[in-house]
């Protein structure tokens, strides 16, 4: 029923340029609300803000272009840097490894004219023992010699001839001995 009963109005009946047709007073308002529009210069007004909406993108669009090209600038430098520090510390790993290898080449070198000065100090405490046992050896034979010639000459000689040949035979092994 509702359905039925709402119906639009028939309000707009009459002729057409009377003020009681609702059609003729929506014209008439909508022309004057337009020449207000127009005697206000609001589509100017809304241009001009439209206007100045443009250039505020247009100039934070620059803005942003010239910030992208500076990070892209420094993006680059910090690019360059670091292959510059990378190949710096590529030369000091080269230059520390050449700087091991030298140390221990000089390392190996100090080693083996270490051991040689040791063998030849051991050859020499050898030679200096083995000249010691010899003397020790001479000096006991002397001894020794001495010894039995003393004996032997003992019982052949004479006291007096005793006496006068171990005086002259050990003068001679002290002569011969220093």
């Amino acid at each position: 029923m509702l359905i039925l009963a709402a119906q639009p109005a028939l309000a707009a009946s009459g002729p057409f340029f009377s003020l009681r047709n609702t059609d003729f007073v929506v014209l008439i308002a909508f022309v004057i609300f337009v020449a207000i529009v127009l005697w206000a210069k609001v589509p100017a007004k809304i241009g001009g803000l439209l206007d100045k909406r443009a250039d505020g993108i247009k100039s934070d669009l620059d803005e942003a272009r010239a910030l992208r090209e500076e990070a892209q600038s420094i993006l680059a430098t910090y690019e360059r840097k670091a292959r510059e520090v990378q190949a710096q510390a590529d030369a000091i790993v080269a230059a520390a490894k050449r700087d091991a290898q030298t140390a221990a080449d000089q390392a190996k070198a100090d080693l083996q004219t270490s051991i040689t000065r040791r063998l030849k100090a051991a050859e020499d405490q050898i030679a200096s023992a083995e000249s010691h046992a010899v003397k020790a050896v001479k000096d006991r034979a002397v001894q020794v010699a001495v010894a039995a010639a003393g004996e032997v000459l003992s019982k052949q000689l004479s006291a007096a001839d005793k006496a006068g040949t171990i005086d002259s035979s050990i003068a001679e092994v002290k002569a011969r001995l220093h």
